[in-house]
């Protein structure tokens, strides 16, 4: 990580995090180049939902091999924002690639995804069906219970919302059915990688790669993933230096796959991403808890919540950066 030397001293702040935009991404675009030499891949393919993310991946991949070598997908479904795709769009043409739009809500329902997640809400509200929209949201880590207690938010046709308890059993049900749309999309990306002889660029950014906010064998899955080592707000700086459309850099990050709008910190983090970035490096670098909430305007105790919070996705989502376990290593193709 390339910190500013002039950031350093005993005051720990979001300057802390500040990088050398344009030095970050002539790294990037190096190790881009290098990683397709050694997979002998002669471009990119990667969807673009319209958040900063895939927008940043989008400019770092056309720096790297032009945008005649990058191929992207939009690939909406039946609960998706429509403002996500009209986004999109905007990036693909603000960069000048190639993309296409793959409807995967047809797949999807034949596939079962939707009627398997309703099914298991009906277990709650049995009335649950057209008209109705849903999400499930996570009690905050600084409420200091040491639970990550989801329930699951409904809105009946009136527009009456309601929010209940899920037992294992239903939240699980409603996250696997749930977990086919990153699966199917992913599916998509290696379709098109395949025929173009590309590799998949995967988008997330350090909180989502350090905590296990990705689905495995879903948005999980990638051939390379270029900015998993830069925090949310390091992101949001290479928009700006990349030319990113500030309507992009302006638009709160969402996870858009549910039916009911949900924000990020609703469903995984604790905090907003610019806080949540300042816990995470205090904790990764052993700053105290007094320093850090200081910087994030939270107690000390709140931080330490924070922290365990951290500590326990790490440990819940270990198995989703870990590959196929063999009973004996095959030294002869050994990675």
């Amino acid at each position: 990580m390339n910190i500013s030397p002039a950031t350093r001293g005993p005051a720990f702040s979001a300057d802390t995090l500040k990088i050398n935009g344009a030095a970050e991404i002539e790294r990037i675009v190096a190790a881009l180049r290098e990683q397709l030499r050694g997979m002998r891949k002669r471009g990119l393919v990667l969807g673009l939902s319209g958040g900063v993310d895939s927008s940043v991946s989008v400019a770092l991949a056309v720096r790297a091999v032009g945008a005649k070598n990058v191929f992207c997908l939009f690939m909406p479904e039946n609960d998706s924002d429509p403002e996500s795709l009209r986004l999109g769009r905007l990036v693909a043409e603000t960069f000048g690639v190639q993309a296409v739009v793959e409807d995967i809500g047809p797949s999807l329902q034949a596939m079962g995804c939707y009627d398997r997640r309703d099914a298991f809400i009906r277990e709650l509200v049995p009335e649950y069906g057209p008209g109705w929209a849903s999400k499930i949201v996570i009690a905050n880590s600084l409420a200091g219970d040491g639970y990550n207690i989801s329930s699951l938010v409904v809105q009946d046709p009136q527009g009456k919302q309601t929010k209940l308890r899920m037992p294992p059993a239903v939240y699980l049900g409603v996250v696997a059915a749930t977990n086919m749309k990153q699966r199917t999309r992913k599916q998509i990306e290696y379709y098109h990688a395949d025929r173009l002889n590309f590799a998949v660029l995967g988008t997330p950014n350090r909180l989502e790669y350090d905590q296990g906010f990705f689905v495995k064998n879903g948005d999980g899955a990638a051939d390379v993933k270029p900015i998993a080592h830069l925090y949310k707000s390091q992101v949001y700086a290479l928009a700006a230096e990349l030319g990113v459309p500030e309507e992009i850099r302006r638009r709160p990050p969402t996870t858009d796959t549910f039916s009911l709008a949900q924000t990020q910190e609703e469903f995984y983090f604790s905090l907003p991403y610019d806080r949540m970035d300042l816990c995470l490096y205090g904790l990764n670098n052993g700053l105290s808890a007094e320093a850090v909430g200081a910087a994030a305007k939270l107690t000390a105790v709140e931080v330490e919540r924070v922290w365990a919070d951290i500590a326990a996705k790490r440990r819940a989502t270990r198995y989703l950066h870990m590959g196929p376990q063999l009973v004996r290593p095959v030294d002869e193709i050994a990675g």
